[in-house]
């Protein structure tokens, strides 16, 4: 996400949403100073490196369940996958085998009791009225910590494959259609009954119960002017990113003050990749080791999938340039101590709210970021050092 954060007219968001809604509380320590800290579970063969020498990670629904026990265990705060139905090639066939993201959610959902569960769903191929319900019985399921990351689609060749891409609808309109697509189904949790008129969508009489204990949390990472708007007008939090921390920066404050002059509270978090050695220089090795085995035809892939210059912002997308080291995020790589600095710094600088997760491995990388980095980070931003709720 790179482009500068201009004022658009004042957003209205839509929808009745629930008290604690209203008051931008969602059981999360950001409620009240703290970081929110979740991992991107790895729901899909390959993880977040492109590289033959990576860990083995196979997408399971068996290593990620004992991914989100052990989230679960060490006091984090969310799980969320992505939803993926076409992979990116390469001699590891990164992303070819993927699990269903809402149904992994569930599942996940029914073996923790604490931690936050939130899905992903593409705008383009599932009707609100469906998500509705998909997401109520998700809510339910988890005992209200249900939440639903919003995807607008800007993958054609992946669409195209089960003829779903829409050539009439194009970047803006993408939004436009999300717009419809999130304020209908915020009514549904809300409204014995709707009939929406849009042009996008409409509902005649259209019932849905049983509505969600809480309104989920609504998460989106859009990076355009349009999808800045979007996100400001309609969800709780922002996935952002940046060349550099600066970018970064710019991008979080901008997106806070524009949500500040609607009257509203956006919180906004970063990707980070952590390789976590015992010294620096061990760690350095690690990463070093898993450049000389970059899956390249895999970079080839993505690359066709994105487009050379993402379509999104107009120049390359941030997970091609990550990748081209075979990480396809941001990381930190170092010691404990120097990763739990650097993600301080981070933090702060960025006026960030907290940081989605990625691990090499998962089983061994989320017990050592527990017991040596977050017990730094959380005494260095206490929840409840002030509350910084108010109207969503």
């Amino acid at each position: 996400m790179t482009e500068s954060t201009t004022q658009p007219t004042a957003p209205k968001p839509s929808g009745a949403v629930s008290p604690q809604a209203q008051r931008g509380a969602f059981g999360l320590p950001s409620d009240t100073a703290g970081k929110d800290f979740g991992v991107f579970l790895p729901m899909a063969n390959g993880g977040w490196i492109l590289s033959s020498n990576a860990p083995r990670l196979d997408g399971s629904y068996e290593y990620n369940r004992q991914a989100a026990l052990l989230a679960e265990e060490v006091g984090l705060d969310f799980i969320m996958s992505m939803a993926k139905w076409r992979g990116y090639g390469g001699v590891t066939e990164h992303w070819r085998y993927s699990l269903d993201s809402q149904i992994l959610m569930a599942a996940l959902a029914a073996v923790t009791r604490r931690v936050k569960v939130w899905t992903t769903v593409h705008t383009l191929l599932q009707n609100p009225a469906v998500t509705a319900k998909m997401i109520a019985t998700l809510d339910q399921v988890s005992g209200g910590r249900a939440g639903l990351n919003v995807v607008t689609g800007a993958y054609k060749d992946e669409f195209d494959q089960m003829h779903a891409w829409r050539d009439d609808v194009g970047h803006d309109q993408r939004y436009d259609l999300a717009a419809e697509w999130i304020q209908v189904i915020k009514r549904l949790w809300a409204e014995r009954t709707l009939t929406f008129d849009g042009q996008y969508f409409k509902m005649n009489d259209c019932e849905s119960d049983p509505k969600p204990v809480s309104r989920p949390f609504l998460v989106c990472a859009g990076s355009s002017q349009r999808g800045i708007r979007f996100t400001v007008e309609e969800m709780d939090a922002m996935f952002v990113s940046g060349k550099n921390n600066e970018e970064m920066a710019g991008v979080s404050r901008g997106v806070k003050e524009m949500a500040r002059a609607a009257g509203r509270r956006i919180r906004t978090y970063s990707m980070m990749n952590l390789v976590i050695g015992d010294t620096d220089a061990a760690a350095q090795a690690q990463a070093d080791h898993f450049r000389a085995g970059f899956d390249e035809g895999a970079l080839r892939g993505m690359m066709r999938a994105y487009g050379f210059l993402d379509s999104e912002i107009g120049k390359e997308n941030s997970f091609v340039s990550n990748s081209r080291s075979s990480f396809m995020s941001a990381r930190l790589i170092g010691s404990a101590d120097t990763i739990a600095r650097q993600m301080i710094e981070i933090l702060e600088q960025c006026d960030l709210d907290g940081m989605m997760l990625i691990f090499p491995d998962y089983h061994a990388g989320i017990p050592l970021f527990a017991e040596k980095i977050l017990p730094l980070i959380r005494a260095h931003f206490p929840q409840g050092a002030k509350d910084v709720t108010h109207a969503a």
